[in-house]
């Protein structure tokens, strides 16, 4: 039987018991992509000009929402208005970790009201399994109205040096992934995870994978980062790969855009036909 890894998205899209996951693989099936763009500018301006350029290239628009110096209602009205135009996700990337009762106020409340925007967060398992619980039952109230719209991705791993996320960490987030199944997406993780604690794997499993750090032209930074190509993303059961400075700060955004939709596309298209 192939993994899920090698079956077409829009498969995935039409059979997945996760609604925000279908979403996403028809998304990535109507766009012939698997680009997901990390915007981390400082303004507002930046971040939707960026969202409006790039658009019809990525699948998810991944934000740091609490760096932009002049957030506010526009930005957000901005955000959404850009999503639909362009049918893209939106994931901020707050990697929540903190105890259930904090996460619950900085997702759904605060200044920067997360769960009213972001189709997709993610947080770490370092605080233990009540983070996710926390989450998990704010999307699942019955007073909130996005609830098949929202989903979490658990960080199981990071592609800087030295990380410690490994090991038990790894098995721990692969194991509250199964408790959640109808909130959690999947994984931030740089390979598949599949491999991981097989005894407690359910046979219709499919989490997606985002694989970060993601770079055709430059293999670190001197702050810790390791990047790795597109093709070898994919290559290592990456749905999704997640790329920043490579886009953003390229001379012709845009165009680098198109070079990474194309990689990935085709990267992609090469697995499935395995």
């Amino acid at each position: 039987m192939a993994s899920k890894s090698q079956i077409p998205y829009e498969v995935r899209g039409r059979d997945h018991p996760n609604p925000l996951a279908r979403r996403l693989f028809q998304i990535a099936a109507e766009k012939q992509s698997n680009v997901v763009v990390s915007a981390d500018v400082t303004t507002t301006q930046e971040l939707l000009d960026l969202a409006d350029k790039l658009g019809p290239y990525m699948v998810v628009l991944k934000t740091h929402i609490d760096i932009l110096s002049d957030f506010s209602s526009e930005t957000i009205a901005g955000l959404q208005s850009l999503s639909q135009k362009h049918n893209f996700l939106i994931f901020e990337d707050r990697k929540f970790v903190d105890i259930g009762n904090t996460v619950q106020k900085q997702y759904h409340g605060g200044a920067l009201q997360i769960s009213q925007w972001a189709h997709i967060v993610n947080a770490t398992m370092l605080p233990g399994p009540g983070i996710i619980d926390a989450l998990a039952q704010v999307a699942s109230a019955p007073d909130f109205p996005h609830a098949a719209h929202r989903g979490l991705l658990i960080l199981a791993e990071m592609t800087s040096k030295g990380s410690l996320a490994t090991g038990k960490y790894t098995e721990l987030s692969v194991e509250m992934a199964r408790k959640y199944r109808g909130f959690v997406l999947g994984f931030v993780a740089t390979r598949s995870l599949a491999d991981v604690d097989t005894a407690g794997k359910a046979e219709d499993e499919d989490f997606v994978l985002f694989t970060t750090g993601v770079n055709l032209a430059s293999k670190g930074d001197a702050l810790g980062q390791q990047y790795q190509t597109p093709e070898s993303a994919i290559a290592g059961g990456a749905d999704f790969i997640i790329s920043g400075r490579g886009i953003y700060a390229a001379p012709d955004p845009v165009e680098a855009a198109r070079q990474y939709q194309s990689a990935g596309w085709n990267a992609y298209l090469q697995r499935v036909r395995k």
